[in-house]
């Protein structure tokens, strides 16, 4: 069975490297400042103590005042996980920096994240949307989405 490493364990480590990026955390997650996402992601895959190779799960969530994006990874050389977290605030265009470059596995999670709530991942190669027909009004997860 995996084992889900600590948040604490996991911001202090980021932190260690990369000071004041995480910027809180729980049993399981840790939160980090959206202009640090792609460091800090990068450390999380490339630490040989770590080595998060894949990211299993890639969403946002609407929680009215800010989105924000769920990263769920994975190091099956370890056999460990951790749940990667980060804010997005604005309604009218959220933007979150791509992971792309970390995992190519997040190109098609990115599209449907920005297909469905609107958050628009800078620096994706391809942001389009995926499941709905371009020219579709709106991004029918939102909560304010009315249909």
């Amino acid at each position: 069975m995996t084992r889900a490493l600590s948040g604490e364990v996991i911001a202090g480590r980021i932190n260690d490297v990369h000071p004041s990026a995480a910027t809180d955390y729980n049993e399981t997650d840790v939160w980090v400042a959206p202009d640090r996402l792609v460091e800090c992601a990068t450390l999380l895959k490339e630490a040989d103590d770590l080595a998060f190779a894949t990211l299993t799960s890639l969403t946002g969530v609407d929680y009215v005042d800010h989105f924000e994006m769920i990263y769920h990874l994975l190091s099956m050389r370890f056999n460990h996980s951790v749940v990667l977290k980060m804010k997005c605030y604005g309604r009218e265009s959220p933007e979150a920096p791509s992971v792309v470059p970390v995992w190519r596995g997040a190109d098609l999670q990115e599209r449907e994240v920005w297909d469905l709530l609107g958050v628009r991942f800078e620096g994706h190669p391809n942001m389009k949307r995926i499941l709905l027909w371009e020219g579709f009004e709106g991004h029918p997860l939102r909560r304010d989405y009315v249909g």
